[in-house]
């Protein structure tokens, strides 16, 4: 995570701010009193990290993916083909 006051921040924001973007990096923008110091982070990257703390929330789910885990590195999986869809099913789906 890369750390930058509030006055470098301010000048190059724009630069810090594709760097969330293109480069996934965090920005801890520091102030003299820490009580004030804020990450920045890309909203993809934060949905991302909103998305795996609500699997490690729910008992069940992560319970369920964890199982799935080990089945595929027993190798008691199988894979397959996927299916196409008609237009009249996707139709159907979506309704």
């Amino acid at each position: 995570m890369q750390a930058v006051n509030y006055s470098a921040f301010r000048r190059n924001l724009k630069s810090y701010l594709r760097s969330t973007r293109d480069d996934a990096e965090e920005i801890l923008v520091t102030n003299n009193d820490p009580s004030e110091n804020v990450v920045v982070v890309n909203l993809r990257d934060w949905e991302s990290i909103q998305e795996t703390l609500r699997i490690y929330e729910n008992e069940p789910l992560h319970e369920k993916l964890l199982r799935g885990k080990a089945e595929v590195l027993a190798g008691s999986t199988e894979g397959h083909p996927l299916v196409a869809v008609s237009e009249d099913d996707a139709e159907l789906a979506h309704a």
